[in-house]
């Protein structure tokens, strides 16, 4: 299962480290995503939710 947030679709984000000397190392940038219990169709349910997600209140715990 990919840890992608459900609600805001955040989930992994590729790029470039990039050095002073402008080399290039293919790196991650990882979501803040975390596993809660969240009320999905009217029955909880354990799923991916980003820490925005939760902070801004945009889903409620369960």
């Amino acid at each position: 299962m990919a840890r992608k947030c459900v609600v805001t679709g955040r989930q992994t984000r590729t790029g470039n480290q990039r050095s002073h000397a402008m080399n290039s190392n293919k790196r991650n940038w990882k979501a803040n995503v975390q596993r809660v219990r969240i009320m999905v169709d009217g029955k909880p349910k354990r799923v991916y939710v980003s820490a925005r997600a939760l902070k801004s209140g945009k889903v409620q715990r369960v």
